[in-house]
């Protein structure tokens, strides 16, 4: 009897991922081995042991990745300041890079010839996982189910799981995809298809208050950034794990961090999804304002170009290249400066700037004071704006220069146009008054002519 050929599964024991176990099975005869990571799920991962073992697999890893997680993607994305389409700030983005690489290393230890998740054919996340197989294991199979089978929905899903008695956590009435890690929680799909239809926060939010049902008054919170690497919390310092789940819970109390975006996704189509993140709001709010207190204005404006690139090589599964390596560097050395606290005003929703310092800062109150100063010579300003506005001048100038040449020769043109008028005028003239003599003189010869006639026949 040959031995089966082993396949590790991206499992998170939810609707998907808890079919495609018997799915693999059934099709394929393999020995799947689960694979579930732990990014910050929390409770979610407690029953995952059991459920998967009972559903089909051989085994289950669960591995703890929150640090690395946090330290080696979730950082570096901060620092870069990286948004996706100006409002997601990449949770199940730069989740997946992590995970796919870990099953890799699980791979080479079983000695499993494939990979496999449960994307659908119509999500980034499908590329995600797939990229990091390529970059890092190109030798492995590939297996997507939701690209092969014959399901075609979340309903044809959970009647698979129903024949099957494999139990599942969503029903055909509260159906929405949903993916949570330490960072954010998302969700897709349900009411949220139509872009018409207002979230129902209340039903939604699991991270989160609603801004309505947050207290009537302000929570003031600092943190403290170390060369862009956020540190502390209201002066307590935390490990990078504990630093996000407390300001997740301030940040939750407040109704800080719900996004609602129509984004474009990168196999073409647009989608529509709710995002909680309400700890990454606020160190994104906060790191900001650290730059803008400590960068000078080149390096702030190219990092922002940077910035809008490496969120798009998050977003579309492109971490393991040379280019968003070849970012990472370069905003690397943009944070080098990028130290100090900032205090950010939490309330209903908003999360505001309350005040920044460091030691690092290149604000000079001499130099920008309404009041009188000893530094700032407002006269070498008058210089500054001759040279800095030179070539608009000259543009301008030469602009002017050119109507007028323009309008000059219009003129000349116009000019010479009517001399010739003028001329011609004249000359019709003469010629007429030529071509009269010769009438009149045509015409008294012809008069002479006759008289001469006449007398002739008398």
């Amino acid at each position: 009897m040959s031995k089966k050929e082993k396949v590790i599964l991206a499992y998170s024991g939810g609707l998907d991922t808890s079919i495609i176990i018997p799915w693999l099975k059934e099709n394929y005869n393999y020995d799947v081995i689960a694979m579930a990571a732990d990014v910050g799920q929390g409770e979610e991962l407690d029953p995952l042991n059991e459920k998967a073992i009972k559903t089909g697999a051989s085994k289950i890893y669960i591995e703890d990745l929150k640090e690395e997680f946090v330290t080696d993607f979730i950082f570096p994305t901060i620092k870069a300041n990286a948004v996706y389409e100006g409002k997601y700030l990449l949770g199940t983005s730069f989740a997946r890079p992590i995970i796919a690489k870990r099953m890799i290393e699980i791979a080479e230890k079983e000695g499993a010839t494939a990979i496999s998740h449960g994307a659908t054919g119509k999500g980034n996340d499908q590329v995600r996982f797939e990229l990091t197989v390529k970059a890092l294991a190109p030798q492995l199979k590939i297996i997507a189910p939701w690209r092969i089978w014959d399901i075609k929905s979340r309903e044809d899903a959970i009647d698979y799981a129903t024949e099957r008695n494999i139990p599942i956590p969503v029903s055909k009435k509260d159906n929405y995809s949903m993916d949570r890690n330490l960072w954010h929680l998302s969700h897709e799909g349900s009411d949220l298809e139509d872009p018409w239809n207002e979230p129902q926060y209340d039903k939604m939010l699991k991270l989160m208050v609603s801004p309505e049902k947050a207290p009537d008054k302000p929570t003031y919170v600092e943190v403290y950034f170390e060369k862009g690497i956020p540190l502390k919390v209201n002066g307590v310092k935390y490990n990078p794990v504990e630093l996000i789940e407390v300001l997740n819970k301030i940040g939750g109390e407040n109704g800080i961090g719900i996004v609602d975006m129509v984004e474009n996704r990168l196999v073409g189509m647009k989608s529509r999804g709710v995002y909680e993140t309400p700890g990454g709001t606020i160190l994104y709010a906060a790191h900001r304002e650290l730059e803008l207190l400590c960068l000078d204005r080149d390096t702030l404006h190219y990092k922002d170009l940077v910035s809008q690139r490496f969120a798009e090589l998050v977003y579309f599964g492109q971490w393991y290249t040379t280019l968003r390596e070849s970012l990472s560097a370069f905003v690397d050395k943009t944070q080098e400066n990028v130290t100090g606290t900032v205090r950010m005003k939490l309330y209903k929703g908003n999360c505001m700037s309350a005040g920044a310092k460091s030691p690092y800062s290149l604000y000079s109150e001499e130099l920008s004071t309404f009041s009188r100063d000893e530094v700032y010579n407002q006269k070498d300003a008058e210089g500054f704006i001759n040279l800095f506005g030179l070539p608009m001048k000259v543009s301008a100038l030469m602009k002017s220069s050119s109507l007028d040449n323009g309008a000059k020769s219009d003129k000349k043109s116009k000019d010479k146009a009517s001399e010739k008028d003028a001329s011609k005028v004249k000359s019709d003239s003469k010629s007429s008054a030529k071509a009269s003599v010769k009438v009149s003189s045509k015409s008294g010869d012809k008069k002479k002519s006759d008289s001469k006639g006449k007398k002739k026949s008398k």
